[in-house]
């Protein structure tokens, strides 16, 4: 089911992002770096929204800062596909792996990590807003 939250800022960010992920991946370099580019611009901006450096938001957008440029060596850029497909995941469906991987560092959950916990992490359907409000409760 299609998630397009165009009303929201960060899916603009977002599909701006994985437009220019999408031309790296297929040739264009330099798509590599304006990505880079608007990604941290993104992490600027939510940082000074959310007063924090250590707010949920900020902490998906570094992690995701930090594995676009750990990608960036040309013999790593194999890697920029995991972002691309994950990135259009996200625009299009809501589902976002790099929100539900910062869920689980220990200053982020409420519960021992666990198999259960893992599961309902990457299984559970996308939801508005953030997986730490929508994550279903334990059983």
């Amino acid at each position: 089911m299609l998630m397009l939250e165009y009303r929201t800022m960060s899916w603009w960010y977002w599909l701006a992002t994985v437009f220019f992920l999408t031309a790296g991946v297929f040739g264009w370099r330099t798509g590599f770096v304006v990505a880079i580019g608007i990604t941290v611009f993104q992490l600027v901006h939510f940082a000074i929204r959310e007063r924090s450096m250590t707010a949920f938001p900020v902490q998906v957008r570094l992690g995701y800062l930090l594995l676009l440029l750990i990608a960036l060596p040309e013999r790593l850029q194999l890697i920029y596909w995991f972002p691309m497909i994950g990135t259009w995941a996200q625009v299009l469906f809501g589902y976002c792996a790099m929100a539900r991987i910062v869920s689980l560092f220990p200053w982020n959950r409420k519960e021992a990590f666990s198999f259960t916990l893992l599961r309902r992490t990457f299984l559970s359907s996308p939801v508005r807003g953030n997986i730490l409000q929508g994550l279903p409760p334990c059983k």
